[in-house]
């Protein structure tokens, strides 16, 4: 037990190894052998679920050891309620992006999936990392894969987006690293020793001055802004989707967003509290104009994907509202709403991908009456797209409903109109799937192509139905993950309570009456 995140951090990197090793003709031995690994990386996460302590706010399963002498760097790693849901989602979405992937990817299928394990084992590492250095250098390893999976196994335009979503993400990488660099030297200032150490960080926070803590809020919240990605930062987002492989979007959708909106809730708003309250209303508003911007451009699409896509933007800003509104409800609603979007989200690139695979284009107007010849798939497509939506009794609704409840009474939002702008996203949800899903599965078979589509496979069913389950299980039995986050969530909140966020408005309203 001493060293089990090691193990599960390790155990994808290592065990993709033998792959280099395998013949390069043996295409189903390479796929197996892929699914076992990532099969048994999931059981292994399932066991520290299991093992987690619920009623404990603190981290647990550290490992601490002296890695980079020199800059007093640790390898130290840990998780907490937070970390544990997304470490459990990050496991549950290889083995189906795995099974998404079997029929489909035709050439050089070894670097493939030697690909995806290296970056199940980067993600993990993201969400355990208790030492800045150590999450820099998980944070930062994501791109290789992710920019070569986009970069070789994408679309017709592949090289453009995959070359625009590195640029992007490692701009907001470079903010990230100097405010890092900075942090680590004003902490050393007041206390005479270097620490990338983020629960001594944490403790020295109050020490920092609020000029400086707004400039280092700015550069990490930057960083993680565009990985979420929120508007204005969000182009990236929809070429980097159409040109992905399959299990290239259902990954970027389900896991690699939430590295931004995690760095938000481990770094930005635990080292700067001060710099948070003040800023909070900036950033509220970018949260709801890409609320609903995302939705309104959801509508206009004519590519399945791009309105997916756009729907993710819509969907994240729902989720950085629910951050910044500072209250137990939102924050719990936010953290089980990045689980709900990576299984929702996740599952309508599955079912897109599933369309194009067998008719070879992503245009909406291609299609129609598909529901005649696909039955299954198409009560498939409907029950995940109402979970997008927020339907009660399916995943989507109650971390919507937390959310939009937290924010309405928010102290540090100071206005209810933040949460009554967001909620017409709820109506503009509806319109754009339903609309999708009308036009794609209802109406006249009119087309040839689409009289002669099969019904979805049993490996298309194995990769889904897992997706199904946990969008049934959450919206039937939330407190299953609500449970394990709580405590972790109110231990975040506790610099957040109403009087020390007065104090902070108070102390900004000071220092501006001296400026002036």
């Amino acid at each position: 037990m001493s060293n089990i995140l090691s193990i599960l951090i390790f155990m994808p990197l290592a065990l993709a190894v033998p792959l280099l090793f395998f013949r390069r003709d043996n295409e189903k031995l390479i796929k197996s052998y892929a699914l076992i690994v990532s099969l048994l990386t999931f059981c292994f996460s399932v066991f520290v679920f299991f093992s987690f302590n619920p009623d404990n706010g603190d981290f647990q399963f550290v490992e601490k050891s002296l890695w980079v002498k020199m800059i007093n760097s640790y390898y130290f790693v840990g998780i907490d309620g937070v970390s544990l849901v997304l470490i459990l989602l990050s496991t549950l979405i290889f083995p189906v992006s795995i099974l998404a992937s079997w029929n489909t990817i035709k050439t050089r299928v070894k670097e493939f999936f030697i690909l995806l394990l290296v970056l199940e084992g980067a993600l993990i590492g993201v969400f355990c990392a208790l030492d800045l250095i150590l999450f820099y250098v998980f944070w930062e390893f994501i791109l290789i894969p992710m920019y070569f999976l986009i970069g070789i196994w994408g679309g017709e335009n592949r090289i453009y987006a995959a070359v625009k979503f590195f640029l992007y993400t490692m701009f907001g990488s470079v903010l990230l690293l100097i405010g890092i660099i900075w942090y680590a030297f004003i902490n050393q200032s007041f206390t005479g020793v270097i620490t990338f150490d983020i629960t001594q960080l944490v403790v020295n926070s109050i020490y920092v001055p609020l000029d400086k803590q707004i400039f280092l809020f700015i550069l990490f919240t930057l960083g993680f802004l565009i990985k979420v990605p929120l508007f204005p930062f969000h182009t990236w987002l929809p070429d980097a989707h159409v040109q992905a492989p399959t299990a290239g979007s259902v990954i970027l959708a389900a896991l690699l967003l939430k590295m931004g909106t995690y760095g938000i809730l481990r770094f930005s708003m635990a080292f700067f509290p001060a710099a948070f309250v003040k800023l909070t209303p900036y950033i509220a508003v970018l949260a709801v104009i890409g609320i609903i911007y995302g939705a309104l451009l959801s509508i206009v699409q004519k590519d399945m994907k791009k309105l997916v896509a756009y729907s993710s933007v819509s969907h994240m800003g729902f989720i950085v509202l629910g951050i910044f509104a500072l209250t137990v409800e939102s924050m719990q609603g936010a953290v089980l709403q990045m689980i709900n979007h990576g299984l929702s989200t996740g599952a309508l690139f599955l079912i897109v991908g599933m369309l194009y695979d067998r008719r070879h284009t992503k245009e909406i107007s291609e299609y129609g009456g598909v529901r005649k010849v696909m039955p299954v798939f198409a009560g498939i497509f409907l029950l995940v797209s109402l979970s997008s939506i927020g339907l009660p009794g399916l995943n989507g609704f109650i971390g919507e409903f937390l959310i939009l409840t937290g924010s309405f009474g928010s102290f540090n939002l100071g206005t209810y109109w933040f949460t009554i702008l967001s909620s017409t996203a709820v109506i503009f949800s509806a319109v754009y799937l339903l609309w999708l899903y009308q036009r794609v599965m209802l109406g006249p078979l009119e087309k040839d192509e689409n009289k002669s589509l099969k019904d979805i496979s049993k490996i298309e069913l194995a990769a889904i139905l897992p997706l199904v389950f946990f969008i049934i299980w959450i919206g039937v039995y939330p407190n299953t993950f609500l449970r394990v986050t709580d405590k972790t969530v109110k231990k975040m909140l506790i610099n957040y309570d109403d009087s020390k966020i007065q104090t902070f408005k108070e102390l900004h309203m000071k220092v501006n009456q001296e400026q002036k």
